[in-house]
């Protein structure tokens, strides 16, 4: 797909990995949606940031992704604000670190708000742009995951189930939404300068790097080029392509 002038919706656009991903596609000639839950301000420096760099449009939109109301108000707004839409990034997550021995603390709480957010929240929003795209005869779904779905590590172990759902949703929505959208799925490994890498052990981001083959953490513009690939493709669907540095092969 070209990705001129397509119309890219990212969620979590103003975390660390959400940033590159919307330089990415805006520099590919992609108008953005940058969608954050809580950080008005900064979505919308990104959004002016993308605007003038890129002469592309940008506007920023805040949605609380765990809300079903909330995702198709974002969807409608998003389509008043720039008439249609090509690209769902579902980058917006959240972690809670619990060592996966420590049962007693993956309350209910976090599991169904880790669930609510990393799965459910995908779901909602890939339904809610699912018939837009199939009348405009075509659309792009990346779903952002982790090496956690494919391997049990992690912050959590609802952090590993959320997004080892995250990655057969990528599958499931492929058939689903076959053949005008693709759908597919990007498995990073420890990123560093991100929100989530930050709620992380100090010994947890030491021992992802060092077990890692090359020695390193997994690179951010690494993911977004990836992400720009999977919006370009008109042959790949329901796939999960990892960014790990070289730990966990599938």
């Amino acid at each position: 797909m070209d990705l001129k002038g397509a119309v890219a919706l990212v969620t979590g656009g103003n975390g660390g990995l959400g940033q590159r991903i919307c330089h990415a596609l805006a520099k590919e000639g992609a108008h953005i949606a940058v969608m954050y839950a809580q950080s008005k301000d900064q979505a919308e420096t990104v959004a002016r940031d993308l605007a003038a760099r890129y002469q592309i449009n940008a506007a920023a939109f805040g949605c609380d992704i765990t809300d079903g109301t909330a995702i198709q108000a974002l969807i409608d707004n998003v389509m008043k604000r720039f008439g249609r839409l090509d690209i769902l990034i579902n980058d917006a997550a959240y972690n809670h670190a619990v060592p996966f021995q420590n049962l007693d603390d993956m309350t209910p709480q976090v599991w169904d708000k880790i669930m609510a957010v990393n799965l459910t929240g995908p779901m909602r929003l890939t339904q809610a742009a699912a018939p837009i795209m199939k009348a405009q005869g075509r659309g792009r779904v990346v779903n952002i995951a982790s090496v956690a779905g494919l391997h049990p590590t992690g912050s959590s172990i609802a952090y590993a189930v959320s997004k080892a759902g995250l990655i057969h949703l990528t599958r499931c929505m492929a058939v689903a939404m076959a053949p005008e959208t693709l759908v597919n799925c990007v498995a990073p490994g420890l990123i560093e300068g991100t929100r989530a890498t930050a709620n992380l052990r100090p010994e947890m981001i030491e021992r992802s790097a060092s077990t890692a083959l090359l020695k390193k953490a997994a690179d951010k513009d690494d993911c977004a080029d990836q992400v720009v690939t999977m919006c370009r493709t008109e042959t790949m669907t329901g796939q999960t392509i990892v960014i790990d540095a070289g730990r966990v092969f599938h």
